[in-house]
């Protein structure tokens, strides 16, 4: 399996945010988003057996594990590393969801991206996946202007999704006041987490490996 980098740090984002997390990064992605923060994944890389990715995981004597991208569910073998970390370990799976998501473990928490207009790749969301997610999984929205809110909103109550899963809102770094963001979820009484990314605040933005 193609790696970029393997870490260990804080949870930024979601529900687990805050706590001490180990990351597993895959090389590779088929979208190009406006906003994207790891542009440095797309490329290059590492190869790893599975069992090289575990040893390193179970290393840093970490019960939470992510594993992100890039686009991890380009890799055949993440379905599989994912249902051998569970053993020990509570899994996250973070996917643009452009990829079939039923591929994985079900024990599995899945971390949906779904992408707004402001991303330019909106037309690349796979709506099949709707049905797969459940109360553990999360559904995220990045935010870049008031036109992604709405069109997250209407997503929102057309898939009836805050009956189904945990809901996140992130404003896109540097372009959407998050103040804004707030008062919008507010407004419309969304049952939806508004989050920063916890690791941009700790170290500089541009900082790898954190």
């Amino acid at each position: 399996m193609r790696i970029t980098e393997i870490y260990h740090s804080i949870q930024g984002e979601g529900s687990y945010a805050g706590l001490p997390c180990v990351f597993v990064r895959t090389t590779g992605c088929n979208l190009r988003c406006t906003w994207c923060d790891t542009e440095y994944a797309f490329h290059d890389g590492q190869e790893f057996s599975l069992e090289t990715i575990i040893e390193r995981v179970e290393s840093y004597n970490c019960d939470l594990v992510e594993i992100t991208g890039g686009e991890p569910l380009l890799q055949k073998q993440v379905p599989e590393l994912a249902e051998r970390l569970l053993t020990g370990h509570t899994v996250l799976v973070e996917t643009s969801g452009e990829r079939d998501i039923s591929v994985l473990d079900p024990r599995v928490i899945r971390i949906m991206d779904l992408k707004c207009p402001g991303s330019g790749e909106s037309e690349r969301n796979r709506w099949q996946n709707i049905p797969h997610l459940t109360q553990r999984d999360e559904v995220k929205f990045v935010i870049k202007d008031r036109s992604d809110y709405i069109w997250a909103r209407e997503a929102i109550q057309k898939h009836r999704l805050q009956e189904r899963v945990q809901l996140l809102f992130s404003p896109v770094f540097d372009e959407v006041e998050p103040r804004a963001l707030v008062d919008w979820i507010l407004e419309d009484g969304l049952k939806a987490r508004f989050q920063l990314q916890l690791h941009k605040l700790v170290w500089p933005p541009e900082t790898k490996g954190v």
